[in-house]
């Protein structure tokens, strides 16, 4: 693109620098010759001055009588040769004092003209100004060759031609070196994406040396662990699934054939082994409506039924249909909460969260001890904080990232109950991610469990909710 833009140009550029020099030069040779002393030094500097530049100077007054010449160009200057020899004058006669001054006039002051040499073959510029001095008018011409422009758009084209070899040379180089150390990772991933697709999860990704390569591996090393936790867990689930299915099938099974084989006739047996099937069959069910609700929260597709409630009124309302419960297991629960705290949330749906939190610390907290209860405003008058604390067992600290996850039980051993399926946390957080809510636990090993949320949304009035 430089090399074509130079071939195009230059031309122009060059007769056009070339008219602007050939005006200095006038303007210079008038200090000397017209305007200065007229002494002998001055003169010899004109004449040195139109060598240095290959020209040849002409001189004429009013009169169109010429008044002083200077010439370095021989019989190459057109002031001297017969209008024969130059093609294209403009019809004026280079050698008529008075046609050169005339052309000046017409031209305002300032004149110029392009021509061709026939002699010695070379494009000329004749270049002529009108300068007024000591109330008289003067007439200044100035005879220049043009250099040969072709010569040298010659030679920038063997130039440019050179430098293109070289240029695309080292880009070629340059370019195999850097797609190699861009492709020889990327080639890698490949390789390493494949394993993952077939479900090796001991694939590594190195991303070279490139910032682009380097994010895309520890994106796709970030993909692997979780895609590998991922499949843990489906594993896990499906495990887990089969067995709370079969355990309570087995449990079914049994016992009608001991209602067919032993108690179908007595009252009292039979009753007993029904009551059974009826408690198998309702924790299936249970099974089965809890995974189903998991399912809705995670798709992002369940819309929560938002509006006002009491939250005091809801833990007081929660604790007391837990309080066969904590009774049972000898514990104390203390509530702290304001006399009202009004706040704008699914109120069912946070309802099973304070249920679910409440009946794990019933279950894992032993006899004699303490459970709390609080709710209360946030300092930024918009968020509402609720906390259920126990004094149970705790959680230890390499369980505390998974007990969110489906099916995801801490090493404390219990039985199995016949309402737990394993799914309450991990519907909780569902819950608490669709309400947009922070939450999180509290936890040591024998020390007890704190498990709290916020309601991170603004408080409506009620006409606002209407």
């Amino acid at each position: 693109m430089l090399g074509f833009l130079q071939f195009s140009l230059i031309r122009p550029y060059y007769r056009n620098n070339k008219i602007a020099a050939v005006s200095r030069v006038s303007d210079m040779i008038e200090q000397f010759v017209l305007s200065g002393g007229k002494s002998e030094n001055d003169f010899r500097q004109a004449f040195q001055l139109t060598v240095d530049n290959n020209a040849c100077i002409s001189i004429y007054n009013d009169a169109g009588k010429m008044i002083y010449q200077a010439d370095s160009l021989g019989s190459g200057c057109v002031f001297n040769m017969p209008a024969s020899s130059y093609i294209e004058s403009g019809g004026v006669n280079m050698q008529d004092g008075t046609a050169l001054k005339n052309a000046v006039i017409q031209n305002n002051g300032e004149w110029s003209l392009n021509l061709m040499n026939s002699r010695t073959q070379q494009e000329m510029i004749v270049y002529g100004k009108r300068y007024a001095v000591n109330l008289g008018n003067y007439y200044l011409f100035v005879n220049s060759p043009l250099e040969p422009v072709d010569s040298i758009i010659t030679f920038f084209s063997r130039q440019y031609l050179l430098y293109g070899v070289i240029v695309v040379a080292l880009a070629s180089l340059i370019s195999i070196l850097i797609s190699r150390r861009l492709t020889k990772p990327i080639v890698k991933m490949r390789s390493e994406a494949m394993k993952l697709a077939h479900a090796d999860y001991s694939a590594q990704f190195e991303g070279g040396g490139f910032t682009e390569t380097r994010a895309l591996a520890d994106t796709l090393n970030s993909a692997n662990k979780r895609l590998s936790r991922i499949d843990e867990l489906r594993k896990d689930l499906i495990a887990n699934i089969s067995h709370d299915i079969k355990t309570p099938l087995t449990s079914i099974r049994a016992y009608a054939e001991m209602i067919r084989d032993i108690s179908g006739d007595r009252p009292e047996k039979r009753e007993q082994h029904l009551n059974v099937i009826i408690d198998e069959a309702d924790y299936l069910d249970h099974l089965v409506s809890d995974m189903n609700e998991l399912s809705k929260m995670q798709s992002g597709n369940y819309e929560l039924r938002r509006g006002n409630f009491d939250m005091s009124e809801k833990i007081r309302e929660i604790v007391r249909l837990y309080q066969v419960m904590i009774d049972e297991g000898g514990l104390t629960v203390h509530i702290d909460v304001p006399e009202t705290l009004t706040v704008y949330a699914d109120e069912i749906k946070i309802g099973q969260v304070i249920s679910n939190f409440l009946s794990n610390a019933i279950k894992h907290t032993p006899a004699g001890k303490n459970i709390w209860i609080s709710a209360k405003r946030e300092a930024d008058e918009e968020t509402v904080m609720v906390e259920v604390r126990d004094e149970g067992e705790g959680i230890s600290e390499e369980d505390m990232p998974n007990i969110w996850d489906r099916y995801q039980k801490s090493s404390r051993s219990f039985s199995r109950s016949m309402t737990n399926t394993g799914l309450g946390l991990a519907i909780v957080k569902a819950i608490l991610d669709t309400h947009g809510s922070r939450y999180g636990v509290v936890s040591e090993p024998d020390h007890g469990s704190t498990f709290w949320f916020e309601l991170g949304v603004p408080v409506l009035s009620e006409d606002e909710d209407a």
